[in-house]
């Protein structure tokens, strides 16, 4: 990967922009322990998501975290061990993609060192298949896609579920332990694509969306799950561009539910969640903002009008981040309406050049990190390069440093549809020509390369030092990344068979992994069968 011509002095394979800033406020807030049974404000959750103390009455009404579910109410339940880096740290589990509002949560450990057996298959035979149409025509599609990554909610009995949706269209619920249903799959119109969000606050409550036009809110305290509200994406917004799938994982934060559409819109909703008299969850959605996700800017620089939003919005200090199929990355500020207020203002805006599907990343300093793909190879993108650590900070001059990722891959293509990965000073990405790259993450040198079959688009977790990465071959790839910036080992490597396009979880011991194959899979050093191989 050979670098752009730079000053003297530049390092190979990394564009420098200016010094990095060192260091910001620290974030002092936590969130407040909630009394069972009592809507109460939590002043000192918004105080940590706003970078600032709010006076109680402007502070959103939450659930108590031990609500799980609307029957535990009625009883007394210890609390549940604090996770920290979950959304809610008195809710564990991963909620969403990536696990928490910055998007670089990657689960509890141990992750296995051995090469891991499947313990089990979900279907045992066959697969989750279904007829859809695009723009290419209409095919048959199979499995869990891009992002796919499974939300894994722990439960008060000690139970684990497996939530996700897939390309039979169906949202699905599974006992983690067994692979077997805990609840009937519950059937959209079209794929079930990307991935969702299972609420953070403990409401029994699934936010989803399908390429049928709709985002759900889901209950889960009935007898089946249930949709209790829904959003059209044609008919929801002014002008759609591009189309109305829904592709990112909502974030849910306060009593608002946020997310972009594949219509190029950025929704923010007030929930109004509540527990009727019968003890059954419920909502009241109301729109509070609608963004489009392009400018009179961005239109005259492009000719290209695909301006959706597929990428799962990121969170910090009041701040909402997302990019759009065009490049253009921006955060805006919502503070006023967490508040309960309606005005919304951007304050950063950014362009990559090119098609920006992968979720931003934010560390605790609030830098940005970005991945774009390279399909237009027009100047800016050129210029720009494809992985970006960007300070919202400068907004005039943002870039920090950044890396090009020129080589080919499938469809002629270059760059990421991976979401970065950030662990202990480095940023892992994949890419579409196939494999990993290890980039430090204060000066943006590249430290090591390892190729895979691709193209790779999952995005890759790390827990306890051990990065886990899918290819398209149907192989998962465990890597031990322990030591800092030195190319890393292959702990094993297990097939599954179809190109894995979706990103792992994984929960203490266990990983969960779905493929274009048609199944989900869960992996463990526990007594089961499968195929899997020591590292190279």
């Amino acid at each position: 990967m050979q670098p752009h011509a730079l000053s003297t002095g530049a390092r190979p394979g990394v564009h420098y922009y200016r010094a990095e800033r060192r260091s910001f406020a620290p974030v002092f807030g936590v969130v407040a322990l909630l009394a069972l049974g009592l809507a109460i404000a939590n002043v000192a959750l918004v105080r940590d998501l706003f970078g600032h103390a709010a006076t109680a009455h402007a502070v959103p009404r939450v659930a108590p975290a031990s609500l799980d579910l609307a029957f535990v109410k009625h009883k007394v339940v210890r609390a549940p061990t604090t996770i920290v880096g979950a959304i809610n740290p008195r809710v564990p589990g991963l909620t969403t993609f990536r696990g928490n509002l910055t998007r670089d949560y990657y689960g509890v450990g141990p992750v296995p060192h051995a090469a891991p057996r499947i313990l089990w298959r979900y279907p045992r035979v066959g697969g989750m298949c279904s007829l859809s149409t695009d723009e290419t025509g209409r095919h048959t599609w199979c499995g869990v896609g891009w992002t796919g990554q499974p939300n894994v909610i722990p439960k008060r009995n000690g139970s684990i579920e497996l939530r996700f949706g897939a390309y039979d269209r169906g949202y699905h619920f599974l006992n983690a332990a067994t692979g077997t249903q805990t609840r009937p799959t519950l059937m959209t119109g079209d794929l079930a694509k990307g991935s969702a969000t299972s609420d953070p606050d403990g409401y029994p409550l699934y936010y989803a969306g399908s390429r049928d036009n709709f985002l759900r809110v889901v209950a889960l305290d009935r007898g089946r799950p249930k949709v209790l509200w829904q959003v059209n994406a044609d008919t929801s917004v002014p002008k759609v561009v591009w189309n109305n799938d829904w592709d990112g994982a909502p974030l849910v934060v306060g009593d608002y539910l946020i997310e972009g559409g594949e219509n190029s819109w950025l929704y923010v909703i007030r929930l109004h969640r509540s527990y009727g008299r019968d003890g059954k969850v419920r909502v009241r959605p109301r729109f509070v903002a609608r963004v489009p996700s392009w400018d009179a800017r961005l239109l005259a620089a492009t000719a290209d009008r695909a301006f959706s939003i597929e990428n799962s919005v990121s969170f910090r200090k009041g701040i909402v981040y997302f990019a759009n199929s065009a490049g253009l990355v921006q955060g805006w500020d919502i503070r006023a309406i967490l508040g309960g207020g309606t005005a919304i203002h951007r304050v950063f805006r950014f362009w990559t050049g090119d098609d920006t599907d992968a979720s931003v990343v934010v560390d605790k300093q609030g830098f940005l990190y970005v991945a774009s793909e390279l399909e237009l190879f027009d100047k800016r993108s050129k210029r720009v390069g494809q992985l970006l650590k960007l300070d919202p900070h400068h907004p005039r001059q943002p870039i920090v440093w950044s890396v090009p990722l020129a080589g080919i891959g499938r469809a002629g293509k270059g760059g990421s549809w991976s979401t970065p990965a950030l662990d202990h000073g480095m940023v892992y990405v994949a890419t579409n020509e196939g494999g990993l790259l290890g980039v430090d993450r204060r000066t943006g040198k590249i430290r090591w390369t390892i190729p895979l079959s691709g193209p790779t688009w999952g995005s890759p977790v790390v827990v306890d030092g051990v990065l886990l990465e899918g290819d398209c071959r149907g192989a998962l790839h465990a890597f031990d990344v322990s030591r800092r910036g030195q190319r890393p080992p292959e702990l094993w490597q297990i097939r599954l068979g179809g190109c894995i396009e979706s990103t792992p979880a994984v929960w203490r011991g266990r990983v969960y992994i779905g493929t274009r194959g048609g199944a989900m899979y869960a992996l463990g050093r526990s007594a089961g069968a499968g195929t899997a191989a020591p590292g190279r």
